[in-house]
């Protein structure tokens, strides 16, 4: 299954509503920063959901990994998240 690192930059109205849509689909790790596996079909929801949230000036961004194997996860300072995902 695919792995995915999301990012969002938006608007101070809308972090919240950007924050439970992400937290629905992947693990939250730093502010607006969230990793986890999705099926193809999470994937699309997702973004579909996200760009019917973004308004101008908003950005998304999600970068894809072929499985969770190829990605190392390096934090400095304090760890605000955690890779495991709750449901």
């Amino acid at each position: 299954m695919p792995y995915f690192i999301a990012v969002y930059d938006v608007n101070q109205n809308r972090v919240g509503k950007m924050l439970k849509l992400f937290r629905k689909y992947l693990t939250w790790i730093q502010n607006s920063v969230f990793e986890g596996e999705l099926t193809e079909v999470q994937y699309q929801r997702l973004r579909h959901e996200a760009n019917k949230l973004i308004e101008e000036g908003d950005g998304v961004v999600f970068y894809r990994m072929r499985d969770e194997r190829y990605h190392e996860r390096h934090v400095l300072g304090e760890d605000k998240g955690s890779p495991q995902r709750f449901l």
